[in-house]
């Protein structure tokens, strides 16, 4: 039985959405994989040395990951090296602007564990406008759509197949 994690952050909500998606599709391969869903305050290193695979989910804040994800690094990086396998991973954002900024970081920092990244960032963008936000500037969010939770169900299944199948 291999082991896929996915560890997550939300606080919109968006995010959530998403990770519960892509655990959504990983269960298509249930017999073979195992999957465990998790906030980032939650994993920790026993959790990245159970795994096999890694689905990461985060939201862009400020152009940048969210503080509990860069917390889940900060508190398991050192305490990995040398004691993990270099795992296969993918990223999902829930983004208000491109998500390129807390995906450029997250691939800087995955790099040094080490993870091999095994699919292009699924980047969910909320398309809020700039009009969108003059008419409600107190905390306008759009929810993520049904075409960006198929795409997370998607990856979280192509995730766990390629861990079932032994190509990752």
């Amino acid at each position: 039985m291999k082991h896929l994690l996915i560890v997550y952050h939300s606080q919109s909500g968006n995010t959530e959405a998403l990770a519960h998606a892509a655990a959504e599709g990983a269960a298509r391969e249930a017999e073979a994989v195992q999957t465990r869903l998790l906030r980032a305050v939650e994993a920790g290193l026993e959790d990245l040395r159970w795994a096999h695979g890694l689905l990461l989910g985060t939201p862009e804040n400020f152009g940048f990951m969210s503080g509990m994800m860069k917390d889940f690094f900060d508190r398991t990086y050192y305490p990995a090296r040398g004691r993990i396998a270099a795992l296969p991973y993918a990223l999902f954002v829930s983004a208000g602007n491109d998500g390129s900024g807390a995906v450029r970081e997250i691939e800087r920092i995955a790099r040094g564990y080490p993870f091999k990244k095994i699919a292009e960032p699924l980047i969910a963008k909320s398309g809020v406008t700039e009009e969108m936000r003059d008419r409600e500037p107190e905390g306008f969010r759009l929810a993520v759509t049904e075409a960006q939770l198929e795409a997370a169900r998607e990856l979280g299944h192509t995730m766990a197949a390629g861990l079932g199948f032994g190509i990752f």
